[in-house]
């Protein structure tokens, strides 16, 4: 078959009727176009064929045949490309080139009728409406579509002007920058993981013929979970690895299987652990690797919590109810699964040369990776080399030892060749890790002044066979220092294990306790905001209260009768400051240029853009002449994409090595003696806080730093009575995380962390068979993540005082950002309606059993 793509005549074999994002990326190299679906659910994989726009992933390759096709690689240069580069329209850039094709469509299609006058957001989104960014970078995109159209990116930039605010950025745009999937060295084979099709059962043996296989067994041979990885096969390609797969002949003896999530938080049921042996071996699902000691009964760990003074909280409560009532706020808030499912899938590309093991991973933590390998493959550290270049999202799931390295790696050492295992969608929501579920039991009563006079919290986290939700926990941490009775449980069951998102327990929390304070101003007839001002003593949330409660939208008059309702909410959260002490930043000078190093990886967070902007200005440098080399395991220590610990412990260990640097080339004026000290390498050390740390050592990498990062957000949303339909309108952040180093980029992270909570708190709800333990919601289709229609207008305030201690003056705010947004926006649907909403996500149908209709 003969087609041209991006100008260029080519020919293609098509037998077996491939699809043609098959034919692009694996047969052309065109890896701009992107797999995620495969369902024509997301836009990732989008062409213009003939100049329309088509999802290459249900388009059949001999549909191509005699036509014009364009990729994100033939839109290099672009004015569209540009403007996403330019308005930083993108995060961990995997659905952009996506993005870009289907925008450049529609930018012609605008501008032939409408000139230079920029579309607004209803047309712009409509226009987008197939494409998905998990990472929520809408309010970018809505920028550069706009700027497109009016032309404001017709001409490239020249000199500062052609600066872009994330430094990868035009590789993204254009298809150019490689990630694991998209990486085919000679003699690739390709890997697939067998998966138990049980939920519960122990392996009795396995038949594989001639077929090379890696077990992927647990020691005691019993699969937990269906989706759990059993064994893996590798061939020269997807098809034969499947096929392979298909002649493998486990031998299950199937056992009893606990999925009913009430009987094992009542402690019966099979159990999932059968000993203190295999209880250790249970995965986390929080932020950290080590997990506060609990007894088990049964299936049911816990309680563990931070309870202060719990009986006198309990006495407090009680007596509350028998003279005071209406002082006293209880109610049982649930929360669903909210699944991570990242665009770019779990995926490692492992060989071994020589006696080392080289691994490409999308993870967010490659030294910890590469760390991690040394240990399960019995090799000495310094030969082992994790690289991460580019990584397409993470949000948690993608930390540590996860199943498709350990299957790489050990296909690759059986067949002595490249082997690379990527997650396929379903499997990638089945076992790709998800925020657990929850049943939270509140009580909350106030004094006779109005001050919060007790809490008591028991929170049950369903995790499958995962242990360590922490959401009681944190509610030790703000509005005062009132007695609390806070416990959490982990509720085991035979289903697949969560994994730490965004936040772990934050949301959760939020989405009970910020409802319960709400309700409890207006029992108290007091503004919420006020109240949240009394009951909180942080002075940065103070500013931010101060911030909204000068609100137009809050201030204002509110829509209340009629079909569509308006109302709005606020909520409040606090997050624990974060930071890896120990990180290093490793200074070269190469030909006239700063070589900045360190094993840290930019998973769409900015951390490459982030080392290169405070070597500059520590060093008065232009940042042409800095360059940042990241995502390497074989170079200085770095943090852990996760935990929001990344920036505070990257810029102060750049500016040490910087003042290094600037040392060891004589004073000032460094620009003029680069170019003679090639060769020259210093390395900088995080310097320790003033007034130190909270805790004396790390855990998992992570040191707690001295004060909370707050936030304050106000939510606008109209509510359809007849249909139970909520749309936001209007969100404004208000975030405390001191210094913000760079603005452009840490406005995107917020942003986007906005989005995931419109998801968690309208959408996002991982469903499971009750009879089978099998995940139903496995495609995007029926897994639903915002998209840039559900998107409402989102304003970023920050207020940045209060981290002078810190060096730098600034410390993290990826998962402050997404903590009260689900409750924000619960406040504002219970404002316009009378409702309160208890379980999440808010269905049309559960608001409308609420309002009654």
């Amino acid at each position: 078959m003969e087609f041209e793509v991006n100008g260029t005549r080519r020919t293609v074999d098509v037998d077996g009727d491939p699809a043609a994002v098959e034919v692009l990326r694996d047969r052309l190299g065109l890896t701009g176009t992107k797999l995620v679906c495969a369902a024509g659910v997301c836009g990732a994989c989008t062409i213009q064929v003939d100049g329309e726009p088509r999802v290459s992933c249900l388009t059949p390759a001999a549909r191509l045949a005699g036509r014009s096709v364009t990729t994100a690689e033939g839109l290099s240069g672009h004015p569209v490309a540009r403007a996403f580069a330019a308005e930083d329209a993108l995060q961990c850039g995997y659905c952009t080139p996506g993005f870009v094709v289907e925008a450049a469509a529609f930018v012609e299609r605008w501008r032939a009728e409408h000139g230079t006058t920029p579309p607004g957001r209803r047309e712009i989104s409509e226009a987008l409406a197939g494409h998905l960014c998990r990472c929520g970078a809408y309010e970018g995109i809505f920028r550069a579509v706009a700027a497109a159209c009016a032309g404001d990116h017709d001409t490239a930039p020249t000199g500062r002007q052609a600066a872009t605010p994330r430094t990868e950025a035009p590789e993204k745009t254009d298809g150019s920058a490689r990630y694991t999937t998209d990486l085919h060295p000679d003699g690739l084979l390709e890997g697939v993981i067998i998966r138990s099709p049980h939920a519960h059962a122990h392996v009795r043996s396995i038949e594989a013929g001639d077929v090379p296989l890696a077990l992927l067994l647990p020691p005691d041979g019993v699969v937990r979970y269906v989706g759990q990885p059993v064994a893996a096969v590798a061939a020269p390609d997807r098809a034969a690895a499947r096929a392979a797969a298909a002649r493998v002949v486990v031998d299950y003896e199937v056992l009893p299987a606990a999925l009913d999530v009430h009987r094992a938080r009542a402690g019966e049921g099979p159990l999932v652990y059968e000993d203190k042996a295999a209880r250790k071996r249970a995965p986390g699902s929080g932020e950290t690797t080590q997990l506060v000691p609990a007894r088990w009964r049964g299936n049911l760990r816990g309680p563990s919590g931070m309870s202060k003074r719990p009986a006198a909280a309990v006495r407090r409560i009680r007596q509350a109810l028998a003279q005071n009532p209406e002082r006293v706020v209880e109610g049982v808030f649930t929360t669903a699964a909210q699944t991570h499912t990242p665009l770019e899938p779990h995926a490692c590309l492992a060989h071994w040369a020589e006696g080392t093991l080289h691994i490409q991973v999308s993870t967010q933590s490659v030294k910890r990776v590469a760390e991690l390998a040394a240990e399960r493959f019995d090799v000495p550290v310094e030969r082992v080399v994790a690289r991460a270049v580019h990584v397409g999202g993470g949000f948690g799931c993608k930390m540590g030892l996860t199943s498709d390295v350990v299957a790489a790696v050990e296909l690759a050492r059986l067949h002595g060749a490249p082997v690379r295992v990527v997650l396929d969608r379903d499997e990638e929501l089945t076992d790709g890790g998800y925020r657990p579920g929850t049943r939270i039991r509140l009580a909350m009563a106030a004094d006779a002044s109005g001050d919060l006079s007790a809490l008591a919290m028991d929170a049950d986290s369903d995790g499958g066979v995962s242990v360590g939700g922490s959401v009681a926990a944190l509610a030790r941490f703000m509005y005062g220092k009132a007695p609390r009775r806070l416990r959490d449980f982990d509720t085991v069951t035979h289903r697949p294990p969560g994994a730490p998102f965004r936040g772990p327990g934050g949301p959760t929390l939020c989405w009970a306790l910020e409802q319960a304070v709400d309700e409890m101003a207006h029992r108290l007839g007091q503004d919420p905001i006020d109240l949240r001002r009394r009951w909180d003593g942080n002075p940065k949330r103070h500013a931010l209260y101060d911030w909204a409660a000068t609100l137009p939208a809050w201030t204002g008059r509110r829509a209340g009768t009629g079909r569509y309702r308006r109302g709005v909410g606020v909520a409040a959260a606090n997050w624990l400051y974060f930071l890896d002490p120990v990180t290093e930043v490793e200074l070269t000078v190469e030909d006239g240029v700063v070589v900045a190093r360190c094993a840290v990886q930019d998973m769409g967070t900015g951390s490459r853009t982030v080392l290169r902007r405070a070597v500059a200005a520590a060093l008065g440098l232009p940042e042409t002449r800095v360059r940042a080399d990241i995502g390497h395991s074989d170079t200085v220590h770095g943090p852990t994409s996760g935990g929001s610990r990344t920036t505070p412990s990257l810029v102060p260990a750049a500016a040490d090595a910087a003042a290094r640097l600037r040392e060891a080339l004589g004073g000032p004026g460094v620009a003029a003696r680069l170019d003679a000290a090639h060769g020259l390498r210093v390395t900088g050390r995080r310097p320790r806080d003033r007034r130190g740390y909270v805790t004396p050592f790390t855990l998992g990498g992570i040191a707690v730093g001295r004060g909370f990062t707050g936030s304050v957000q106000v939510a606008e949303v109209e509510v359809d009575t007849r249909l139970g339909r909520i749309r936001p309108l209007r969100v404004w952040s208000g975030i405390a995380a001191g210094r913000i180093h760079e603005d452009r980029l840490a406005r995107s992270q917020c942003e986007g962390a906005v989005v995931q909570g419109i998801g968690y708190a309208l959408y996002e709800e991982r469903r499971v068979d009750p009879a089978t333990g099998r995940v139903l919601t496995e495609n995007l289709e029926d897994y639903r993540i915002p998209g840039i229609g559900d998107t409402p207008e989102i304003t970023v305030h920050f207020h940045q005082e209060g981290f002078e201690h810190v060096p730098g003056g600034g410390v993290g705010l990826g998962e402050i950002a997404t903590l009260p947004t689900a409750a924000c926006l619960a406040n504002a649907v219970h404002d316009a309606t009378g409702w309160r909403p208890y379980d999440l996500p808010i269905r049309p149908d559960r608001l409308l059993e609420g309002l009654g209709t």
